[in-house]
């Protein structure tokens, strides 16, 4: 991502670029003026597998085009890692010569889609007016939020602006195809651990059933919800918002896949055959068993933890309010040394008033999240994490029940 700054600097030679000819993007008239959405594909790197995508301000006569985007942020920035895992994200807009910009994003295989938009001189003049308003430093920086206010969502929400609301109208009237764990699911499908690391971390907010609107959010959603939209002509008609779409570049990563892939028979595999693998070394390899009953429950202690602390102490939003907790809880802290003492001392070796009560908790609560989803509500789809856990903590609660009585 580029340094701050750099958009300053950028607007300079923009403005610079109009003093030198007869005009620009920034003077030229709104009939000289053609507005176009780029939207480029995935990329390789995790944090590209969602896409970008720019407002391209072209002007016809002089051939001067620049790309805005919304997509900057800066490292250097005074505790950027702290706010970044509290939920506190500064990005920025910047601007830069359509072709520098594009041919970044051809190099490193990823398509790019530009969509001419059929908007009149005024609004383009409109939209000019904003987008360099917004470029101004005291205005250029914004509190960053993944799914409802990022760097798609502000260049939809600007040509929303230029519209009238014509376009939030229009897509707001659509029911999604997805809900936002889908989305991410999918376009994170190519990065497994870090897919499942998200989709354990979203809570119910992550669920809900979407409009078009809301799930244009991402960059390829919104290019393909442009082209069902039509505006005003200006002179009392109707036209298609896409007047005209070109590919200037080819995927050569590969597109991501239409659905996203289906987690609860692998992880409930997962689940069912590490708690076979506790039961059937329980006996004959007490300390394997213990070893690995330990891994667990310290892995579900931390996992709670983190789950916690995302509800707790950060703003990220979609993480809040996680059932997750249900099956991954930080109380699993309190159970190692009881189930080392059981492995070491088999069925006869006592276990604590605390750890007994803990493990009581976690399969009541365990039960609790399993009942959730009998109820009419929208509820945080985690079955798969439930197929994981709840097999695990039943063999785990079987190793430390009770000691017979001595006779």
């Amino acid at each position: 991502m580029r340094r701050t700054g750099l958009a300053a600097c950028l607007m300079l030679f923009v403005f610079l670029g109009a003093r030198a000819a007869r005009a620009g993007v920034v003077d030229a008239p709104g009939a000289d003026l053609e507005i176009s959405l780029i939207t480029y594909g995935p990329g390789r790197i995790y944090w590209e597998r969602f896409g970008h995508d720019a407002l391209q301000v072209r002007d016809r006569l002089s051939g001067q085009s620049v790309d805005f985007n919304y997509g900057v942020f800066d490292f250097d920035e005074r505790g950027f890692f702290w706010n970044f895992a509290r939920g506190y994200m500064h990005y920025m807009i910047d601007v830069e010569r359509s072709d520098l910009d594009e041919a970044d994003y051809v190099a490193s295989g990823r398509s790019v889609v530009r969509q001419r938009l059929a908007l009149t001189p005024a609004q383009a003049v409109s939209l000019r007016a904003f987008l360099l308003w917004n470029l101004r430093p005291e205005n250029a920086i914004y509190n960053y939020d993944y799914l409802t206010d990022n760097c798609t969502t502000r260049v939809r929400d600007a040509l929303d602006k230029v519209l009238g609301g014509a376009l939030r109208r229009s897509l707001a009237a659509r029911p999604g195809g997805m809900t936002y764990r889908q989305q991410i699911d999918r376009l994170m499908s190519p990065e497994p651990g870090l897919m499942l690391a998200m989709d354990m971390g979203l809570g119910p907010a992550a669920d809900r059933p979407l409009s078009a609107w809301q799930e244009s959010f991402l960059p390829m959603v919104l290019e393909q919800d442009l082209r069902g939209v039509k505006v005003s002509d200006g002179h009392g008609g109707r036209t298609p918002l896409v007047s005209a779409e070109q590919r200037l570049a080819v995927s050569r990563i590969g597109a991501p896949p239409a659905r996203p892939p289906a987690l609860f028979w692998p992880l409930g595999l997962v689940g069912t055959g590490f708690a076979i693998l506790l039961l059937a070394t329980r006996r004959r390899l007490p300390r394997v068993h213990g070893v690995l009953a330990i891994a667990y429950v310290a892995a579900a202690g931390f996992v709670g933890l983190v789950l916690a602390a995302l509800w707790g102490l950060t703003q990220h939003h979609a993480a809040w309010e996680n059932a997750n907790l249900l099956v991954f809880n930080p109380l699993a802290f309190w159970l190692p040394a009881a189930v080392w003492r059981r492995a070491r001392g088999g069925a006869e070796a006592s276990v604590g008033r605390g750890a007994r009560r803990v493990i009581g908790l976690q399969l009541v609560t365990a039960a609790i999240a399993v009942l959730l989803h009998g109820l009419p509500l929208t509820v945080q789809q985690n079955q798969p994490w439930l197929a994981l856990a709840i097999p695990i903590w039943l063999a785990i609660a079987l190793d430390l029940r009770p000691s017979p009585p001595h006779s």
